[in-house]
């Protein structure tokens, strides 16, 4: 064995699932009796100690309970606190932390490669495209000939030197408001 092989740190343990290093963690196992803003807070004291974070995902609903991403400002800084903190025990669960599967949209933004996502296709019904496709009941078309032609103005001169009406005699009726 080489004098090389004996001082190489060991491979994060996040890095045996396939997944490359990556400055997002991905973790689980986070207690669900904490509310969000203190999971956040918890988890930012707790992992800032291990470099700058830019972002802290925590979500409640069903399908994220119990987990949470870090984005850090640099994969160093996320490899150290993933080797630190994987099996830590929090709130008297133990963390899983493993890098993310994909890159953070807060990363992407930062380095230029964010794309918005495209919005599903909608689909209509056969429905939906004959009440969308018809005329409102009563109603014809009217041919293109007659629609969107303008009618001349008959009387342009005479509008001209017509003068304003002044309301200087009359006051203002005040109004009964809540006072």
């Amino acid at each position: 064995m080489s004098a090389a092989m004996a001082t190489r740190a060991p491979p994060p343990r996040g890095a045996s699932l396939g997944v490359p290093p990556n400055q997002t963690l991905y973790v689980k196992n986070l207690p669900d009796s904490l509310k969000k803003p203190d999971l956040r807070r918890n988890l930012y004291m707790l992992f800032s100690t291990f470099g700058p974070i830019l972002d802290i995902i925590a979500l409640k609903t069903m399908k994220m309970r119990g987990q949470a991403h870090i984005v850090f400002r640099d994969v160093q800084c996320a490899a150290q606190a993933m080797r630190a903190l994987n099996g830590f025990e929090f709130f008297g669960k133990e963390m899983k932390v493993q890098y993310a599967r994909s890159k953070s949209q807060t990363v992407a933004k930062l380095d230029g490669t964010f794309k918005i996502p495209a919005a599903a296709a909608v689909q209509t019904t056969e429905l939906q495209q004959s009440i969308f496709n018809s005329l409102p009941a009563g109603r014809t078309e009217v041919p293109i000939s007659q629609a969107g032609t303008k009618r001349r103005r008959d009387d342009e001169e005479d509008d001209e030197d017509v003068p304003m009406e002044d309301d200087e005699g009359s006051a203002m009726e005040e109004s009964e408001g809540e006072d």
